[in-house]
């Protein structure tokens, strides 16, 4: 099923190998397979959360325009991921590349375990709101109605994120 053209917010990360190059690499298969990538934050180094015993990720926002569903951006999200060499071994843990789909338009998804649009954990992760912020301040969370602005502004997550 195609949707008319949506606008995508993803967030993107890597602590390891060549982190750099691995982004690098994910945003032009997304521009590929998924859409055009329309806008992008700057890279930030971040402490890792929740196993915080693991290198620093670098992180960066796309903003991306899409005629793919929901759930076909996700297939194409974990696709691309897989493409890249990331395995998945334990929550929170180390990883060559991870691609999260964070906003999907003005839609709100709930498909249990399988999706959830908005990401459930992005307020009250800096190293997801600080990027986003960048590019999308403004933007309007369709679940809580503030913006992206104000949910950083709320945000009590202490972990260190830096733009590089």
């Amino acid at each position: 099923m195609i949707f008319d053209t949506k606008k995508v917010y993803l967030l993107l990360g890597s602590n390891l190998g060549d982190r750099e190059q691995l982004i690098e690499d994910a945003i032009k298969q997304i521009a590929n397979e998924i859409g055009e990538v329309f806008i992008r934050s700057s890279v930030y180094e971040t402490e890792a959360w929740g196993n915080e015993d693991q290198p620093s990720f670098l992180n960066i926002a796309l903003g991306v325009k899409t005629k793919l569903t929901p759930i076909d951006v996700l297939n194409k999200a974990l696709e691309i991921e897989l493409e890249l060499g990331r395995v998945r071994h334990e929550k929170w843990g180390s990883r060559l590349i991870d691609i999260d789909l964070i906003f999907y338009d003005d839609i709100v998804v709930d498909m249990g375990a399988e999706l959830q649009i908005p990401h459930p954990q992005m307020q009250y992760r800096k190293f997801v709101l600080e990027p986003l912020a960048e590019i999308a301040p403004d933007y309007i969370h369709p679940g809580l109605k503030i913006t992206v602005r104000e949910v950083l502004e709320r945000l009590r997550d202490n972990l260190s994120v830096s733009k590089i």
